[in-house]
């Protein structure tokens, strides 16, 4: 049982629905280390940590790398420095922005593929 306030790496799996393996691999390459460990060595985690891997897991989807996501944690954990937040900030815009591209070339697919549910077969 964790200590009050702390959590395990299974349910902070289930809360941020990322997997153990993922969790275990930012481990592994320092994006989030464990707050601490139980007598058996089990990770702990807490909400701060969960916070940092919600971040981490908002950053997944618009193509950041690895290093880039270190590089904003570094930032974040070192204080705000302004000149480098908006540079995320212009990226994540211009990510966003080919994201919402490609939402819509897949609308216009579906769109397609929908039609020819209506034409008769030959």
């Amino acid at each position: 049982m964790p200590q009050a306030g702390l959590m395990h790496i299974g349910e902070l799996a289930e809360r941020t629905e990322l997997s153990l393996r993922s969790i275990r691999h930012y481990d592994e390459v320092g994006l989030l280390k464990p707050a601490g460990r139980t007598e058996g060595g089990f990770r702990l985690y807490t909400e701060d940590d969960f916070d940092r891997l919600m971040l981490i897991r908002r950053m997944k989807p618009l193509g950041f790398s690895l290093e880039e996501m270190a590089d904003l944690l570094r930032v974040i954990d070192t204080g705000a420095d302004a000149a480098a937040i908006e540079h995320f900030i212009d990226q994540t815009v211009e990510r966003r922005a080919k994201l919402q591209r490609q939402l819509e070339m897949a609308d216009e697919f579906l769109a397609l593929l929908r039609s020819r549910l209506d034409e008769p077969l030959h």
